[in-house]
């Protein structure tokens, strides 16, 4: 079988760790029931290009009980581990990831995984439809349409658009309600701080935390940085955002002010130097600082380096940058998503949601796709309503259902007062 993995004898760790998340995903296993029933994907490839941890592995077999001639790789350099993908490989799908790959080793494997000529993408970040609209644009003529998983995926995509150059249609699934009110705050929250905690072994409770960033992710990790007992200060460029923190209860202030008093930063905005060298300048002794946005230049690494008289990795995940006045600076994860290159990434129960309206979108596209203009379009509203009653279904949990008479009395227009 055609697969690059660190080492194939790592599959029975994998396949343990993918059957753990398998019993915790009960949208996807309804979903994987259809699927075996009726061969949706039957002969179709698909390319998926996701953090590759256990729930993506399970998505490509749910994929694959479906019928899709499945290829995989990862879509963070530090994100894929590598008995997933050892399990994955010996179950009969391509793969082609490791943890710690270099620059020219994740393009390659995300090459390969174009390679193999898929009809639908399924991508995180946008980095399988960026190469498929440049350096692989041979490769795009086959392609029906994809899904997006994330925000800054998403950005980008819609940017293609209005520049007219998007060659396919792609579903927003970050964009789905069932997606970003649950994976992007509750997810995120969680995740990203499991993956400062068990990296870095201090408390959180009387810190000051600065989260960059009040979207949905922001939310949830300020949320969970109050649960834990830290004092939460919220940096924002927009200002109706920044009204909404300071109803939340936050702190609200510019970078250039927070990077004076904050203990640990998390940076959630998409962009790029929202961390940079006037603001290392001013932090104090032992910061850590973290990013749980897409991409790793958030914090600009390049700057910290240049500031500091020495580096060192002091743990697993951690590198002290030293000042040339002695301060100590923390960078987790070399700045990349800490909740996935430190940690497991979302909960199961999460990505269950997220991972149903991935399957569900791709089944959308294969059916749809060919009618469709090359634009960026939203979830349709019938798979996100059916993703959350499959939810409430799991957890055996009822709710009320209107009348005729109400649904005449909330939509008619004929009732009076």
């Amino acid at each position: 079988m055609d697969y690059i993995v660190r080492d194939i004898k790592l599959a029975p760790s994998g396949k343990l760790k993918i059957d753990w998340v398998s019993e915790h995903m009960p949208v996807l296993n309804e979903i994987r029931k259809e699927f075996e029933a009726s061969k949706p994907f039957k002969g179709v490839k698909v390319a998926v290009s996701i953090h590759l941890e256990a729930k993506t592995a399970y998505l490509a077999k749910v994929l694959k009980a479906g019928g899709a001639e499945v290829a995989i790789s990862g879509s963070n350099p530090l994100s894929t581990q590598d008995d997933i993908a050892a399990a994955l490989a010996e179950d009969g799908i391509r793969v082609y990831s490791w943890y710690n790959a270099t620059a020219e080793e994740y393009k390659e494997h995300l090459i390969k995984v174009l390679e193999t000529k898929p009809e639908i993408i399924i991508d995180d970040g946008g980095d399988l439809i960026n190469l498929l609209h440049n350096e692989c644009s041979h490769l795009s003529d086959q392609v029906i349409g994809g899904c997006e998983e994330t925000t800054t995926g998403v950005l980008r995509l819609e940017a293609m658009e209005k520049a007219g150059l998007l060659k396919f249609p792609m579903i927003a699934v970050n964009d789905a309600f069932c997606k970003y009110l649950f994976d992007n705050r509750y997810g995120t929250g969680e995740s990203v701080w499991t993956g400062i905690m068990r990296t870095t072994n201090l408390i959180v409770a009387g810190k000051s935390v600065v989260v960059a960033g009040y979207g949905w992710c922001g939310k949830g990790i300020a949320m969970k940085a109050r649960g834990l007992g830290a004092k939460v200060i919220i940096t924002e460029i927009d200002p109706i955002k920044a009204i909404e923190a300071h109803m939340d209860g936050f702190r609200v202030m510019s970078m250039d002010d927070a990077a004076a008093i904050g203990d640990v930063f998390i940076t959630v905005t998409g962009c790029k130097d929202v961390i940079r060298g006037k603001h290392y300048e001013k932090m104090k002794n032992g910061v850590i600082l973290s990013n749980a946005g897409h991409f790793d230049v958030e914090i600009n690494k390049p700057e910290l380096n240049d500031l500091a008289d020495n580096k060192r990795v002091v743990r697993q995940n951690i590198e002290e940058f030293t000042m040339k006045d002695g301060r100590k600076i923390y960078l987790l994860a070399e700045g990349r998503l800490v909740n996935l290159a430190a940690g497991d990434g979302h909960p199961a129960e999460i990505m269950d949601m997220s991972f149903a309206l991935q399957a569900l979108s791709a089944k959308y596209i294969l059916d749809n796709g060919k009618g469709l203009q090359n634009k960026v379009y939203k979830v349709a509203e019938e798979i996100d309503k059916r993703v959350a009653a499959l939810k409430l279904n799991s957890l055996e949990t009822t709710i009320d259902h209107l009348t005729p008479e109400q649904e005449e009395y909330l939509y008619g227009w004929e009732h009076g007062e």
